[in-house]
């Protein structure tokens, strides 16, 4: 026995399905007038010809007040109607449609309303122009929406700004807030952070060992980040007491490494390069004593012009193993000379996607147009050479001393 078909009823509240033809033909009019859009229509110079009763009760007027007496763009806002002259009206002319754009109508009582409108052309059987349709979406919620998302947007940056300040704030706590001069020297250093949101690992340190001598230092956390932070901190720290205690800097980089490698199973050990020098006086200048582990070659420019790479060939980064290999080399440091260290921040930068690295040889070329020069010089030209650079993925640390090119203190006049 077959099923019974459903019939439409009171059931469902709909009429039979043969009077829905007649229903539509009614009702094409209400459909149009109440339709959840503005519908508005105008000729082509813009004079309003129909509007339906959604877009005349958004807007607070009758018909009488705007069928052949406005025109579109007198529904506009001061900045819409600039803007529908120089740019909507021009579109739509050479388009023939024009899609979503935002504007806001002026009600009848001078408040705004939000909306997004699209435009086309009618024409005739012949291609010519006959009228526009506008049809006009209420944009009240998306702008309310779009407010939202400015508002949090605007708290993020603030956020954001912030973070970048106790970044900067933490980073600016790890170094020295000058870098002190030992007589008949001119001192100069340099920190570029190559992200602002992340802290960084690279250090540096000038201090006086006692009446002659001065310790110094550049090295390189591996990693970013807090851990890098506090390791950072904890390197600075141990190098100074170190060699307040016992200036062989081949000594403090041994006890720095065994600092550092306690924690070597902790999964925020860090370990570090770094160079790390003892200046001590001669008739003529200064004698320098270097120590170093995996750390780049400082370069020595030198008065006559020459440049030196000093490397501490064989050394190993230090924290990283129970026992590292410690490299350390003398030499002097003459009048009209400067010594430069640096992070490897330097060497890895690039001039563009996918070019090579800079380098030390590109380093040493670079170095010497500079010399000879004095440290502030230095610094300065390196600074200049950063900013050429379109990558630069980690931080660079800069630090020069250089010796006048005067006669030692105890033989001027």
């Amino acid at each position: 026995m077959s099923e019974p078909v459903p019939r439409t009823g009171s059931r469902c509240g709909l009429r039979d399905a043969a009077e829905f033809p007649a229903m539509l033909e009614d009702n094409i009019d209400d459909l149009y007038d109440g339709s959840p859009c503005g519908n508005v229509s105008t000729l082509l110079d813009g004079t309003i010809a129909k509007i339906n009763a959604t877009l005349l009760g958004w807007l607070g007027y009758t018909r009488e007040d705007v069928i052949g007496r406005k025109r579109f763009s007198d529904l506009l806002t001061v900045g819409g109607k600039l803007y529908h002259e120089t740019h909507f009206a021009p579109t739509l002319q050479m388009q023939g449609e024009i899609n979503g754009v935002a504007l806001e109508l002026r009600r009848a009582d001078g408040s705004r309303l939000p909306v997004l409108v699209t435009s086309v052309v009618k024409t005739g059987s012949d291609g010519q122009p006959l009228l526009i349709r506008t049809t006009v979406f209420d944009a009240r919620e998306r702008r309310a929406y779009e407010n939202e998302l400015l508002h949090a947007r605007q708290e993020a940056d603030a956020e954001r700004e912030r973070l970048r300040g106790l970044i900067a704030g933490l980073q600016h706590s790890l170094l020295p807030d000058t870098l002190p001069a030992p007589p008949r020297t001119q001192t100069s250093a340099y920190y570029h952070m190559a992200s602002a949101d992340r802290i960084g690992g690279d250090f540096y340190d000038l201090y006086p060992l006692d009446a002659s001598r001065w310790g110094f230092f550049l090295g390189d956390v591996c990693g970013k980040g807090l851990a890098a932070a506090a390791t950072t901190a904890a390197a600075r720290h141990t190098l100074r007491t170190a060699t307040a205690y016992d200036p062989d800097p081949a000594a403090a980089l041994a006890h720095l490494n065994t600092v550092l490698y306690q924690d070597h199973r902790s999964r925020s050990h860090r370990h570090c390069t770094v160079i790390l020098g003892i200046l001590t006086p001669t008739p003529t200048g200064y004698s320098i004593t270097l120590a170093g582990g995996g750390h780049p070659a400082p370069m020595l420019l030198r008065a006559d012009g020459t440049v030196e790479p000093r490397p501490t060939t064989g050394g190993t980064i230090i924290g990283g193993l129970r026992t590292p290999r410690i490299a350390t080399r003398t030499f002097s440091l003459e009048p009209g000379d400067t010594l430069i260290l640096y992070s490897d921040g330097l060497l890895e930068a690039r001039s563009g996607l996918g070019a090579e690295q800079f380098g030390e040889e590109s380093l040493q070329e670079f170095l010497a147009r500079l010399a000879p020069t004095t440290a502030p010089a230095a610094v300065s030209a390196l600074t200049e050479l950063l900013a050429t650079f379109q990558r630069l993925d980690d931080d660079v640390a800069l630090m020069a001393v250089s010796l006048d090119p005067g006669p030692p203190a105890h033989t001027r006049a």
